[in-house]
């Protein structure tokens, strides 16, 4: 059991719990919502298979990791990512997020440059910027997200359930690609998140990540299902080429939020072959 401190809350130390296997260059895996680390495990596979040092970690709120009361922005996660390489002393790095977690790898970049990192991979990305406003009529209104939130904090474990069910299209690939065990599983790992960061990581998710985005000088590959109900495509993904310097942008047909899951194969392709 291996953890990081990137903080204090009282009289208790805040810690990233992570992994660290393999060697060769190192891959940075960053989860998503709400799950935890342990949702790279078919990525983590094919990437050590393939000669790469993997480094997984659970972000605050989440997972293994301490679950303060506060601390759940984007510039406070881009810290703790930072902390991690600075510890590890990680160089030519590949950051790699999904969803949530990729929001981490473009204020990272945005905001402490690339001198660490070789490449970025966004899978089933966030950004650009969701929020619906005059400069942003391709986002989303911001009632949208306040009825997540009501819904968090009436019923978590029924929201989070809803949530899972879109993550996954369970009512077109359950049974196929993806069991009602492996639902299940996301499940048990979602509800030992904490309710505090539940509810307040999705205001995070609503910052503007436009200029971080446009800033990033390293090449980065863009991977997402057509079927995305989580992040559709058209708000977040198909925006993203325009911004972004050197891209390889993948749709994957079919595929829904959670690709590394239920496409497993086709992601690993395209993220060994990017890396090189």
């Amino acid at each position: 059991m291996a953890y990081i401190k990137v903080g204090e809350e009282n009289s208790t130390d805040i810690e990233l719990y992570y992994e660290d296997h393999g060697t060769g260059r190192p891959v940075v895996l960053i989860h998503g919502f709400p799950l935890s680390g342990r949702s790279w495990e078919k990525q983590e596979a094919a990437l050590l298979d393939a000669g790469h040092r993997v480094i997984t970690y659970d972000r605050r709120g989440f997972g293994r990791s301490s679950q303060p009361a506060g601390g759940y922005d984007y510039d406070t996660f881009a810290g703790d990512l930072d902390t991690l390489l600075e510890t590890l002393e990680l160089d030519d790095v590949t950051l790699v997020g999904f969803s949530m977690g990729t929001g981490e790898v473009v204020r990272y970049l945005g905001t402490r440059g690339s001198a660490r990192v070789r490449r970025a991979a966004l899978l089933g990305p966030l950004g650009p910027f969701l929020r619906k406003t005059d400069d942003n009529p391709e986002g989303v209104e911001t009632a949208f997200f306040e009825g997540i939130k009501s819904a968090i904090r009436a019923d978590r474990p029924a929201a989070i359930k809803s949530f899972l069910d879109n993550f996954y299209n369970m009512d077109v690939l359950g049974g196929t690609l993806v069991s009602d065990s492996a639902w299940q599983d996301s499940f048990n790992v979602a509800l030992g998140a904490s309710p505090i960061a539940a509810v307040t990581c999705v205001d995070a998710w609503l910052e503007d990540f436009r200029d971080n985005i446009a800033s990033i000088d390293v090449p980065v590959l863009v991977v997402q299902g057509d079927a995305d109900r989580i992040l559709p495509p058209p708000v977040t993904g198909n925006r993203l080429p325009a911004l972004l310097r050197d891209v390889r942008h993948v749709q994957i047909e079919g595929g829904p939020h959670a690709i590394g899951w239920t496409h497993a194969e086709q992601v690993n392709q395209e993220l060994i072959a990017f890396l090189g």
